[in-house]
């Protein structure tokens, strides 16, 4: 699997538990971080968990390893490392402040679809 697949199946995992404003970013000629950054809010403490506990579940279904999953208990921004994807799920007050859009201004958006393979 690509990251790029990888990216996507984050995605519908956010989408999945009504993550808004989900932006993926391609990070490959921007930073050595990572191929994607996935960024996502919430409304709620609870929705912000939510949304990272089924990414890391659908990473487990498809055998991607999580790297590291920070922030869960706070709940204001979890970080999920999926190796060349990080994931970033903001509580809607956090996203804001924290602007990561702004920040890696450089890094084009990419599209992404929920379409199903096979």
């Amino acid at each position: 699997m690509d990251s790029k697949q990888l990216a996507n199946i984050a995605a519908k995992a956010c989408d999945d538990k009504r993550g808004e404003d989900i932006v993926i970013l391609d990070m490959q000629d921007v930073s050595l971080i990572a191929d994607y950054f996935l960024i996502c809010q919430g409304s709620s403490e609870r929705q912000v968990q939510a949304i990272a506990r089924e990414i890391k579940e659908q990473a487990e279904e498809n055998e991607i390893t999580i790297k590291r999953l920070e922030g869960f208990e706070q709940a204001r921004w979890i970080l999920v490392d999926l190796g060349d994807v990080v994931c970033h799920v903001f509580h809607k007050d956090e996203r804001h402040y924290y602007n990561l859009e702004r920040l890696w201004g450089d890094a084009p958006q990419v599209e992404f679809s929920f379409e199903q393979e096979g």
